[in-house]
């Protein structure tokens, strides 16, 4: 699952984003969606305008041109803003088992003309890379923040109380959708229903930090095959998704304190962050792939003030939450975030998407026989 549009480190712990580890739903579209007042079964928050969005076709996944089983795909929603609102609630409707995961991304007025363009007969465009936007590298991530992000499990999700997303007027959206090909290949058209408020009204900006920590999780004892020897299976990873991911692991093994080229290989994992922001933790989500058992995340590990802010012991990829803090926690740039994951490599033999595939080394990437261990952490200021 490609939740942060492969962010850089130094880009990933200094660039925070507003967002909330939310889900969508929706109605109503051309070729760049539209937003149309919708009767929806979820509980409305009060004085909330709902914005449903829905791609004015279907998209049939395909094969890329590297091979695999995952296919990113962007379509350009338009919820029509006359004003600036804020995002209190948000619902994403997958409507079919390939969605592996899907990310809503805010498109300011001023990037608008350049999402237009990306957007080529109301068709969308193919995703893979830095930014949802082609050729913007990590600037135009830092341009095209998360609104909303969906993984299996979620539902409705509302942002928590007193707070909200800014959704300045003439905004559009982009909808990134990772599909995975291993549960099939039929047409999907998603969508996804906002519950929004007036910008006037007095809620906290919502932010969201990602911090990640390096899988290298080797075949099980006994297990053999090409791709169980970490290069080749590197070597893979690029083949699959181009050479900025690759790259991109071997930073993240140095960040972590790691031979990028000899790292420690088991079925745990851990790194620590500097915390990227003055504020107060709200809430706190886990995500992994299909291999994940558990994750914690430690505030200031090995130091007095060491506490557990979330332990997740029964990971279930088919059921990802999010978990609102019982009390918000106050953190700092003094502060330090352990982010630690467990991973059971027999589910290769045993679930059905992943024993069909020859076993691998399995380390972080974008497809949904790769790995994750990623914490994402929702907070305000003050």
């Amino acid at each position: 699952m490609r939740l942060w549009s492969r962010l850089s480190f130094p880009l990933l712990v200094a660039v925070t984003v507003l967002a909330t580890a939310g889900c969508g739903s929706g109605a109503g579209a051309q070729a760049t969606s539209r937003a149309t007042a919708h009767d929806s079964v979820d509980p409305i928050a009060p004085g909330a305008t709902l914005l449903t969005l829905y791609p004015g076709h279907a998209y049939t996944p395909v094969t890329p041109p590297g091979g695999g089983t995952d296919d990113y795909h962007c379509t350009l929603l338009d919820p029509r803003l006359s004003t600036n609102s804020m995002i209190v609630a948000s619902h994403f409707f997958p409507e079919s088992p390939e969605v592996h995961h899907a990310i809503l991304f805010l498109v300011p007025p001023d990037v608008a003309a350049q999402a237009r363009a990306a957007d080529s007969g109301g068709k969308g465009w193919t995703c893979f890379g830095e930014s949802v936007l082609p050729a913007q590298g990590l600037a135009g991530l830092a341009r095209t923040p998360w609104l909303s992000a969906w993984a299996p499990g979620h539902g409705l999700d509302r942002a928590p109380r007193g707070t909200g997303i800014s959704f300045p007027a003439g905004s559009l959206v982009v909808m990134q959708i990772h599909y995975n090909m291993l549960a099939g290949r039929r047409p999907v058209r998603a969508k996804l229903v906002l519950q929004t408020v007036p910008g006037t009204r007095h809620l906290q900006d919502l932010h969201l930090s990602l911090l990640p920590a390096p899988p290298d999780v080797p075949c099980p004892t006994g297990v053999t095959g090409a791709l169980c020897n970490r290069q080749a299976s590197i070597a893979d990873l690029g083949q699959r998704f181009g050479p900025e991911l690759p790259r991109f692991v071997s930073f993240l093994e140095q960040v972590c304190g790691r031979d990028p080229n000899n790292p420690p290989a088991g079925d745990t994992t851990s790194c620590t962050w500097p915390v990227p922001f003055t504020g107060r933790i709200l809430r706190l989500t886990a995500h992994m792939h299909l291999l994940g058992k558990g994750m914690t995340i430690v505030l200031d590990p090995g130091t007095p003030r060491q506490q557990t802010l979330l332990d997740v012991t029964n990971f279930n990829f088919d059921y990802q939450r999010s978990y609102d803090l019982g009390h918000p926690v106050t953190v700092g740039p003094s502060d330090r975030i352990q982010v630690s994951c467990t991973y059971n490599p027999q589910l290769h033999e045993l679930l059905p998407e992943l024993r069909r595939l020859p076993p691998r080394f399995v380390t972080w990437g974008d497809g949904s026989t790769d790995e994750m261990c990623l914490a994402i952490v929702d907070w305000v200021t003050g």
